[in-house]
């Protein structure tokens, strides 16, 4: 029950994030993991999470050129192709 409680808060929590700070939050759980199992000490996965986080914005927005993220009337984000001028 615990973990569904996390996870759904984790979820919620995203839910209004760019996808930029998605890609960060995704990578750096990524990398915290690899890095907690590889080095077995919390040093190791605090360096493995800024490693993932950093690398995956950086693959993220090489991936995703020409597309930008803006804001409608309502306040939602949205990404659209980046809009010239």
């Amino acid at each position: 029950m615990r973990k569904t409680i996390v996870a759904l808060l984790a979820v919620a929590a995203l839910a209004g994030c760019t996808t930029a700070e998605k890609d960060a939050a995704a990578g750096g759980v990524a990398g915290a993991v690899i890095g907690g199992l590889v080095s077995g000490d919390a040093g190791g996965a605090a360096i493995g999470g800024v490693i993932g986080a950093a690398g995956a914005v950086l693959v993220g927005q090489a991936a995703r050129k020409g597309w930008c993220v803006y804001r409608d009337s309502r306040g939602r984000l949205y990404e659209a192709r980046c809009r010239a001028g």
